[in-house]
């Protein structure tokens, strides 16, 4: 019989449905496995045993009418979003030590109403907001980062200890994590779940992201979080001898490694073989300049986000965050209109560009997660995207030199989200099938 920790959340619905496990039972096996990988992966920064069997005996004396669509799953939650009975510290010198918050962030309200078991908090870099790593570890080779800032959440998902984790992205913290631990990770529309609750850097950025190891998965949160097209979504498999298929390199190809090369010339492969129209496609000269309005928005709303903390305790944030306060880029706010600006023009663009298609694919990554878990990783191929505001789906199957995984972006236009993974969980199963990588974490 499987293990319950190697169960998919929607395997773990259908077992508890049908009387064959208990979310006691459940729990049981996830936090053996913790126990089992944690002095590696290390992808935990509060989690209380003792309090994840009290809860998960409730939910199982909860009347089978009455429980919810994720009764028993078990959710790891990104330190920088607030759970009212465990501390959120968002990896910070200023609020080490601090209790529980007494109030859920918006996205655990409604995972709670839904029946899920909030299974502790995930690590994460300082506010979210820096590359700094550490100190989990990348499951599949604890010599390299998870990535960030969802380095925890990544990394257990990644490594079986939970099905699903919660992210967040203001760059590419969950894509990149996503691609670098061999799992799904959705960057949803912005604005589509609410973050209301979360640690802001950037609320032109700021997306709440998804990790699962499936699109099944994935597809039960957005019914969860009620996500929903304009257009309807068919209810039959994605259609690949009809389809129309764009490859995207962005102006950022350049810094492309040969993992994430071959994985783009075998996704085509791959597609063609299955029937797909594919082709490569170019971006208009002006997405050129998102690289650096992202940067500048950024900069501008950091400089309002961190005042509080940097008048409370200025000596215990990073240089980073203490720049963005102190403007060390010298951004005039003219600059920052006009990044404003230019990224509201392009958004309407974008999504006139990918509704020509089916399904576009771009990077998730530079390569292969790099050595070292000092820095999360490079999130160039990430940004364009988070700043357009548009969903994001990374799907993994490829490996690069060192047999570690590697995925790629499916974009679409905004409030396509369920498209995006309609269009990905065909496209996945292929991936995962004939992209080269094979799980070894068990």
């Amino acid at each position: 019989m499987t293990e319950p920790y190697r169960l998919m959340a929607s395997q773990v619905l259908a077992s508890i449905q049908k009387g064959e496990l208990t979310v006691e039972d459940y729990a049981k096996s996830l936090l053996g496995r913790v126990k089992a990988r944690d002095d590696v992966v290390k992808a935990w920064a509060y989690l209380d045993p003792e309090f994840v069997l009290t809860q998960a005996r409730k939910l199982d004396q909860i009347p089978a009418e009455k429980r919810g669509p994720l009764h028993g799953i078990a959710i790891g939650v990104k330190d920088v979003i607030l759970t009212k009975d465990m501390p959120t510290c968002h990896n910070s010198p200023i609020y080490e030590g601090h209790g529980p918050s007494l109030v859920d962030a918006a996205p655990i309200i409604t995972l709670r109403a839904a029946g899920a078991l909030i299974f502790g908090k995930t690590t994460t870099t300082e506010f979210a907001s820096t590359s700094d790593g550490g100190p989990s570890t990348n499951p599949h080779d604890s010599s390299r980062t998870p990535g960030g800032s969802s380095s925890g959440s990544g990394a257990a998902v990644g490594d079986y200890q939970v099905p699903i984790g919660l992210g967040t992205q203001t760059g590419g913290s969950t894509i990149r994590p996503g691609s670098f631990n061999g799992i799904y990770a959705l960057k949803p529309t912005w604005g589509a779940i609410s973050r209301e609750g979360l640690a802001q850097y950037s609320m032109t950025c700021d997306t709440l992201g998804l990790y699962a190891r499936s699109v099944d998965d994935l597809e039960l949160l957005s019914k969860v979080f009620q996500l929903a097209d304009d257009e309807p979504v068919p209810s039959t498999p994605f259609p690949f001898k009809s389809s129309k298929i764009a490859f995207c390199k962005t102006h950022v190809w350049g810094k492309s490694g040969p993992g994430t090369q071959a994985a783009w010339q075998k996704a085509q492969e791959l597609l063609k073989t299955q029937g797909a129209n594919v082709e490569e496609i170019e971006l208009p000269g002006d997405f050129e300049k998102i690289k650096d309005w992202h940067a500048n928005v950024l900069a501008g709303e950091g400089r309002t986000s961190f005042l509080g903390n940097y008048l409370l305790a200025k000596d215990k944030l990073h240089p980073m965050i203490q720049g963005h306060v102190e403007n060390s880029s010298a951004l005039s706010r003219k600059a920052q209109l006009e990044s404003y600006d230019g990224c509201a023009r392009l958004r309407p663009v974008w999504d006139d560009i990918a509704s020509k298609y089916d399904a576009v694919f771009t990077p998730s990554v530079v390569d292969e997660a790099p050595v070292g878990v000092g820095n999360t990783g490079d999130a160039s191929f990430c940004s364009m995207w988070t700043i357009l505001q548009v969903p994001c789906l990374n799907i993994p199957g490829f490996a690069g030199e060192n047999d570690l995984p590697i995925g790629l972006t499916l974009v679409g236009a905004r409030y396509h989200d369920l498209h995006v993974l309609h269009a990905g969980k065909a496209i996945g199963e292929v991936f995962e099938k004939e992209g080269g990588f094979k799980h070894k974490l068990f």
